[in-house]
């Protein structure tokens, strides 16, 4: 059992993924980068308490489907993550894909952060697409789905 990564639900059921896999996956995602994974916690919840945590942290008064807090020194990266799978689900409807790809793509998102990544800046999102995309190609390659 991963020692490093934690999985909890607030207001959510946990969705069914295999989080030892999911784990492993995001440490060689992290190694990738040249990153060693310290604790993280992937806290999924809904859109209500996504928007609390984004207004009383950032001043944002929106929904999103990620929220990242970077604890990271050096290489080790650490943070919470903090996931609405309400937002998840009607991301992944309105861009017609897959919902648990797009959760995936989600989960993974929160790691490149603290791996250094930003996706605010002109250009910013294109090269945060490109790693999530070389991101779940791997997972795709490690779980035998190529």
């Amino acid at each position: 059992m991963n020692q490093r990564i934690f999985w909890t639900a607030d207001g959510v059921d946990m969705p069914p993924l295999d989080y030892e896999f999911i784990a492993h996956w995001l440490e060689e995602v992290a190694k990738n980068h040249d990153r060693m994974v310290g604790p993280m916690n992937y806290i999924f919840c809904d859109d209500k308490k996504i928007l609390e945590v984004n207004i009383e942290f950032l001043n944002h008064d929106y929904f999103t489907d990620i929220i990242t807090f970077d604890y990271s020194r050096r290489r080790l990266v650490s943070g919470d993550m903090y996931i609405s799978l309400e937002t998840v689900a009607s991301n992944a409807s309105g861009l017609g894909v897959d919902y648990m790809t797009e959760l995936k793509r989600v989960i993974v998102h929160g790691l490149l952060h603290l791996c250094g990544i930003n996706d605010k800046g002109e250009g910013e999102r294109e090269i945060m697409e490109m790693h999530e995309n070389e991101a779940l190609l791997l997972f795709n390659r490690l779980s035998g789905q190529l």
